[in-house]
């Protein structure tokens, strides 16, 4: 059984993702431990809220060198919601400009859109070979609640650890559903409210944690 820990910094629905993740078979401990979150199978970073207090909680924990640790050494981490964002180099939220982790080239900012927040059920365009979608159909729907998004991809293949896989969703223009790179996976809906897709989502990912 794999070892997950759920990454404790203050921010995110810990408890639906503990409950989530035990619910495809994960052992599961929610902690901000350096040497737990760091030595763990997988690490899950889930966030809710802004960006910049988003990044003073994983600050406070070492959680950007807790990350870059378990990257540099191969080790899987799947960022949810805010826990995607903050993988990216920088999120711009009225006006205040807050440096992210910067596993990714990009910018988190405010979706163009007549109605905000983006907040239900939509559908994304997958990727061909994903691992986190394996098995789905196109028509499959996942659970949004964000105002802010990356509204562009800059990171080439050339650049990164493998060739990233970007799933992208429709609301007022695209924006970045999900990333695949490497060990970093990360999505910006809640597979812990999207019912048996979201499972799905999380069981695969699992299967990919444990090889």
């Amino acid at each position: 059984m794999a070892r997950i820990v759920v990454l404790d910094y203050g921010s995110g629905n810990l408890r639906s993702a503990e409950r989530a993740l035990e619910r495809v078979g994960a052992d599961v401990t929610v902690t901000s431990d350096f040497d737990a979150a760091t030595e763990a199978d997988g690490l899950v970073v889930p966030g809710v809220g802004a960006f910049a207090a988003c990044m003073q909680g994983l600050h406070a924990v070492r959680g950007p060198q807790i990350i870059g640790r378990r990257l540099a050494g191969g080790r899987p981490v799947l960022g949810i919601c805010v826990g995607m964002q903050v993988m990216f180099e920088r999120g711009v939220e009225f006006d205040e400009d807050t440096e992210g982790c910067g596993e990714w080239p990009g910018t988190v900012e405010r979706i163009q859109a007549d109605v905000l927040p983006h907040m239900g059920w939509n559908t994304v365009r997958m990727p061909e070979e994903s691992t986190l979608f394996a098995g789905m159909d196109a028509d499959t729907r996942f659970y949004f609640v964000h105002s802010f998004g990356v509204r562009r991809w800059t990171l080439e293949p050339s650049h990164a650890i493998a060739p990233p896989k970007v799933t992208w969703t429709h609301h007022g223009e695209d924006v970045v559903a999900a990333v695949e790179n490497g060990p970093l996976s990360a999505t910006q809906f809640h597979p812990e409210k999207s019912g048996d897709a979201g499972a799905a989502v999380l069981e695969n990912w699992l299967r990919s944690v444990t090889g």
